[in-house]
């Protein structure tokens, strides 16, 4: 009884600064309930319990080693064409590039869906890598931006003009095709208007970004919309939080984005580019 009575009077000593405190503040109870743990394990519990509640204050940058490899990512591009139907364009989603990138814009994984690297357009994969970028850099953990979204704001005329000039693409990223993968931990940047990147998430907290180019922007905005749906990396209003929108479909928006050769959205056609007058 003696051993036990001491070990409750060395944890009544310990805790004392944080009860004289609390009762001076004059805590509630709800308040006091919050105060550290006697067990590490509960503690340890609690902070558990916080994960999907939002950032908070001082959290650990989010790593590439807890977003999708590049391995992951060439499976989710080769899945991606065939989840949620017809992706349209000129190649139904099946010639895409992809990159992700983490919380700080770094580049952590390059994929492309073809076996021969370069059989896909080489110029995507610098485009996917600004897409992501851009999508990561203009997006907050409450409100999500994809590319789509950024099209007629950063026209002439609109408030977001010129937004590319300050976050223009890094030369040293521009690699072959066969060494795409030598840009991982590089800060890329670029900024890339059209449709195709969109933020990732995990709960509230932002922590990357992921491009796709390889097709049609509105079709590698549909297969990056698919990808971050199959990784679980939605936004928390879900996997249309930041969907591409057309006037001719949604209304005039300063969102909209102009319609694509073959224009798909969510399985369902939706029209055509106009064509070019004489």
């Amino acid at each position: 009884m003696l051993a036990v009575d001491l070990r409750q009077y060395k944890r009544i000593v310990r805790r004392a600064p944080a009860l004289i405190a609390a009762a001076t503040l004059g805590c509630t109870l709800a308040a006091c309930s919050r105060m550290p743990a006697n067990n590490p394990a509960e503690t340890q519990a609690g902070a558990a319990g916080d994960q999907g509640r939002g950032p908070r204050t001082g959290a650990a940058p989010v790593r590439c080693r807890d977003l999708p490899s590049a391995s992951d990512l060439k499976e989710y591009l080769r899945r991606a064409p065939a989840e949620g139907g017809e992706a349209g364009g000129l190649f139904s989603g099946k010639m895409e590039w992809a990159a992700i990138v983490n919380r700080s814009g770094e580049i952590c994984a390059t994929a492309v869906a073809t076996d021969d690297p370069a059989s896909a357009w080489p110029g995507s994969q610098a485009i996917a890598k600004a897409k992501a970028y851009t999508a990561n850099s203009y997006s907050t953990d409450t409100l999500p931006m994809s590319t789509a979204r950024l099209y007629t704001l950063s026209q002439p005329g609109h408030s977001l003009w010129g937004v590319s000039q300050p976050n223009a693409f890094n030369p040293e990223c521009l690699e072959t095709p066969e060494n795409a993968g030598k840009t991982d931990g590089k800060l890329c940047g670029g900024m890339i208007g059209f449709g195709g990147g969109v933020p990732l998430y995990r709960g509230r907290t932002r922590v990357g970004g992921l491009g796709v180019s390889g097709d049609t922007a509105c079709a590698d905005h549909e297969i990056a919309k698919r990808i971050r749906h199959v990784a679980q990396l939605d936004p928390e209003k879900g996997q249309l939080a930041d969907d591409i929108t057309y006037a001719t479909v949604d209304g005039p928006s300063v969102f909209s984005h102009p319609l694509c050769p073959n224009t798909w959205l969510n399985g369902k056609k939706v029209g055509d580019e106009a064509v070019a007058g004489r």
